[in-house]
């Protein structure tokens, strides 16, 4: 019971420290934005909301000023279950990427944030 509150309340401590120390977002054009919330929309992080390889995945899609789907994989059971059917584990965060009728289900922050760079960055 007190490993559980120790938990949670780092957890929240880490989602305030995100909260108070979040980067600025990348500004672009109307028409360069448009086309990036045009390709995001095919994207979904799984995610649980204190883990902080997942605040730390958050913190670079709010710098890159991408708009993503948030599913919460903790406590949304239906999200989990999706998770673990169509992904094959209850692993966060995890990037739902939904491409030319194909679904590929990326693990792993650097990983994720390594692809989010590569496709949005400026």
């Amino acid at each position: 019971m007190i490993v559980k509150a120790l938990r949670v309340g780092l957890g929240q401590l880490i989602v305030f420290g995100d909260w108070i120390s979040r980067p600025a977002k990348l500004k672009r054009d109307p028409a360069a934005q448009a086309q990036v919330e045009q390709q995001a929309s095919g994207l979904s992080l799984y995610q649980f909301h204190a883990c902080p390889f997942c605040v730390k995945t958050r913190r670079t899609l709010h710098r890159l000023n991408v708009p993503v789907a948030l599913r919460d994989a903790k406590n949304n059971e239906q999200d989990r279950q999706t998770l673990l059917a169509e992904g094959g584990k209850i692993k966060v965060p995890c990037l739902r990427i939904e491409e030319d009728g194909k679904t590929t289900w990326m693990y792993e922050s650097k990983v994720i944030i390594d692809y989010l760079n590569k496709r949005f960055a400026a």
